[in-house]
């Protein structure tokens, strides 16, 4: 194999690689073998014709595809490595070449890493900001406790309130006629949900259980179903009951029922530091993001589009791995979302930037200040991430790989060079 190399503007490069006459003949070959089972030829049995004799039918150049596909992604990343680019893009490949008896010439266009000069990355100067949590906060916190520990209680000593479960059944009528779809019996309806048209829901309150009520609503336009938009109807409710959520007491009982704690007062000061900390934690990254985003402001780079296009690309089938863990796929989430393929990459594309600056940036911190990870530090993020994963460290240093410790001892560098920018940042 040989290889040429050229540089291209905007931190592209086009490697042309050549494989030899021989190297491609042996691709030839392999194909023959792979296919010569799908191929009828009259007088021989299937998967018995000679290769000369497919050839002779069906042209020299039927089997020229699959040997290219078996030969061009070793080839790439054999003339990749010994390029010596730091590559950053898939390659887009284009074939020079293809004739039996020659060599096989193909181009692969990619993009490179780019040179940062950075500008101000030490005392980078941010605004100082301390974690405040207020008492509605605390209690708002505890609301959602009682919340989760409430109990439902029926109501009949008096009329339907908002912020009432009614349980109801209702029947509907548009020009005196009963519409599908327009009835329901023993429903849950929570008034003030708004989960009804119009005002179906005010109309209930002060009412009674047992009472039958005419609730006079205009459905909205446009409405899903066509032939009721825009149309007045009149629904026959029968109120069957009235529930309320009945909060526990707040008190030192509910304190010992909910937490480790024996008085309120040591509950209402544990959920005070747990939403501090979350807000400690918050502005941190805050901090940071602020940081690092000053010193793209000073940093010159030119990315290149496949680099970009690249990054998009693996958020895209990061983000369609996350969905599907939630039982959803990328098509259910552009149906429900009104959003198409499309519209979607492009949504990705300034975090995608962005992410890339930070990236570079960083990186060229790493070298500027000559970072280097320890190996102490190396199996301190193998040991954390094999707590992540629920596993045992020696298991997960017998699945990783050198290019794998590699790239993990390049993210622990770029982690101590956000540490050390932001120790370097002056608050004001």
């Amino acid at each position: 194999m040989s290889l040429q190399v050229e540089k291209l503007e905007k931190n592209m490069a086009k490697l042309t690689i050549e494989a030899s006459a021989e190297e491609f003949e042996g691709a030839i070959q392999k194909a023959y073998q792979k296919n010569k089972d799908k191929i009828n030829v009259q007088g021989f049995r299937k998967g018995k014709a000679p290769r000369a004799i497919i050839e002779k039918m069906y042209g020299t150049s039927i089997f020229y595809e699959d040997a290219a596909n078996e030969l061009i992604p070793g080839a790439y990343e054999k003339a990749a490595l010994e390029s010596g680019l730091e590559i950053v893009s898939r390659p887009e490949i284009d074939i020079v070449q293809v004739e039996k008896g020659k060599a096989f010439i193909f181009t692969a266009e990619v993009a490179l890493k780019p040179e940062v000069t950075l500008g101000q990355y030490k005392g980078i100067e941010v605004e100082k900001k301390e974690a405040e949590v207020t008492e509605e906060e605390i209690l708002a916190k505890i609301d959602k406790e009682r919340e989760q520990n409430s109990r439902t209680i029926t109501v009949e000593d008096r009329p339907v309130q908002d912020g009432d479960t009614t349980i109801i059944d209702f029947e509907g009528f548009v020009d005196g006629k009963a519409f599908e779809g327009g009835k329901g019996e023993n429903y849950t309806l929570v008034i003030g949900s708004h989960s009804f048209i119009d005002t179906f829901e005010d109309q209930l309150i002060g009412k009674n259980v047992g009472e039958f009520v005419d609730v006079n609503v205009t459905f909205p336009e446009p409405y899903q179903a066509e032939e009721l938009a825009g149309k007045p109807a009149l629904f026959r409710v029968k109120i069957n009951e009235i529930k309320v959520k009945e909060l526990p007491e707040l008190d030192d009982d509910f304190a010992q029922d909910v937490s480790e704690f024996d008085t309120l007062v040591e509950y209402k000061a544990s959920i005070e530091t747990t939403i501090k900390e979350s807000k400690e934690k918050e502005l941190k990254t805050a901090k940071e993001n602020e940081i690092i985003d000053k010193i793209i402001e000073g940093a010159t780079m030119d990315i290149p589009e496949p680099m970009v296009a690249s990054q998009v690309n693996q958020m895209a089938e990061d983000f369609a791995q996350r969905i599907q863990y939630q039982g959803l796929s990328l098509e259910q989430y552009f149906q429900f979302t009104g959003m198409d393929a499309k519209k979607f990459m492009e949504s990705l594309q300034p975090q995608a930037v962005k992410r890339i600056q930070s990236r570079l940036v960083l990186e060229a911190i790493v070298n500027a200040e000559n970072i280097e990870v320890t190996e102490e530090e190396l199996e301190k993020e193998l040991t954390d991430m094999a707590a992540m994963y629920q596993m045992e460290a020696d298991k997960l240093k017998e699945l990783i790989g050198e290019k794998e410790k590699e790239q993990i001892k390049k993210d622990v560098a770029v982690q101590k060079a956000v540490d050390f920018v932001v120790a370097q940042a002056v608050e004001k």
